[in-house]
């Protein structure tokens, strides 16, 4: 209890009040042992932080409370519903190991696994496995289906979760910075979030569509580019132009122009001798 403490930056008779008020969790006993860990740290550093916001002891164990039963924390601070209403639609999936194995044949390994869990697409409940959406899980299984390696889908799965985020935080820095600068802008801002929504699906979809279709085109004309230099022209050697073996450009031929006999200009020329 004492390590606990000073690592959090409190005495151990705070951590006891803590503890009697219940805001931290019991630790786990081992005899008269008592063993605390990083949850029980975390769990310190957040009171502390809601205690500098100026939160009391009992809002936050109300919080506290609210989080780990399910309950609504916006609703509970009175935030208006526009600003809490998940703007996902996803279907979570329980999964027993044997289904996870039928969706990816020879794919689930250990390694895939811990990157799937990396992500957050997979949860372990129990004897079962929750993936986060359905539409996650079929886009995976399809393209895995096709060819494509469960690593590689994984990758570029992390890929576009990192400009996933980097849109939200554009769009949320947008209303922060423009409509939502301090508390008496909350009824505009929520306003500005519901509005929002279809915008900026809207606006992430046109962009995608546009970027691959720019994207097709230039690997179709790339793949045509590399068709044109791999066939042979019309020449029989099979070199480009006319070249030869060692890549010079052959000189091309010149017809020989016709000389005229300075004297026999102006002669007639003698008749055809005639077949006897």
């Amino acid at each position: 209890m004492a390590d606990l403490a000073r690592e959090a930056g409190i005495t151990v008779r705070t951590l006891r009040f803590y503890r009697e008020r219940k805001l931290i969790p019991p630790p786990r006993r081992e005899g008269r042992i008592a063993w605390y860990n990083e949850h029980h740290l975390a769990r310190l550093r957040t009171i502390a932080a809601l205690l500098e916001r100026g939160h009391t002891l009992g809002g936050i164990a109300e919080l506290l409370t609210a989080f780990e039963t399910g309950r609504d924390v916006g609703e509970l601070l009175g935030l208006p519903s526009p600003l809490l209403t998940p703007w996902s639609e996803e279907t979570p999936v329980r999964l027993t190991p044997e289904e996870l194995a039928d969706h990816f044949s020879g794919e689930v390994t250990p390694e895939n696994l811990a990157a799937s869990l990396s992500l957050g697409y997979l949860a372990v409940d129990g004897d079962e496995f929750v993936h986060i959406s359905r539409r996650l899980l079929d886009a995976s299984t399809s393209l895995v289906a096709q060819g494509i390696p469960l690593a590689a889908v994984l990758e570029a799965g992390g890929r576009v979760r990192a400009h996933a985020d980097a849109l939200a935080d554009l769009f949320t820095t947008l209303i922060r910075t423009h409509l939502f600068t301090t508390l008496h802008d909350l009824p505009r801002a929520t306003e500005a979030v519901e509005n929002l929504r279809p915008l900026a699906k809207g606006v992430v979809e046109a962009e995608l569509s546009m970027a691959m279709d720019r994207r097709i085109r230039t690997e179709l004309e790339r793949l045509l580019g590399g068709d044109d230099r791999s066939t042979p022209p019309h020449g029989t050697d099979g070199t480009e132009n006319g070249a030869d073996a060692g890549g010079a450009a052959a000189t091309p031929r010149r017809r020989p122009s016709p000389v005229r006999d300075r004297s026999s200009a102006g002669r007639t020329p003698p008749p055809a001798p005639r077949t006897p």
